[in-house]
C-alpha cells in the first residue's frame, strides 16, 4: 500500500470518527433534553449512532492493518 493510500485511510478514519461523535452527541441530546417525550425517536437515533460507530471501528481497523503492513 502506498503512503498516499495510507494517508487516505487516515483521513477516512478521522472523518468516520467525527461523524460517530456527531451521532453520539445527537443521542446524548435526545436522552438529556427530549426524553421521555421523544421516546419514539430513540430507536432511529440509536441505530444511526451504532452504525456510525461501527463504520469508525472498521475504518480504524483498515488503517491499522495498512500501517502494520507498511511496517513489515
Amino acid at each position: 500500500m502506498t503512503d498516499e493510500e495510507t494517508k487516505a485511510l487516515g483521513r477516512a478514519a478521522k472523518k468516520a470518527k467525527r461523524i460517530a461523535s456527531e451521532r453520539a452527541s445527537e443521542l446524548h441530546d435526545l436522552v438529556e433534553d427530549r426524553l421521555p417525550a421523544a421516546y419514539e425517536d430513540l430507536p432511529e437515533v440509536a441505530r444511526a449512532t451504532y452504525d456510525a460507530c461501527r463504520e469508525w471501528a472498521l475504518a480504524e481497523a483498515r488503517l491499522k492493518a495498512a500501517e502494520a503492513g507498511a511496517q513489515v
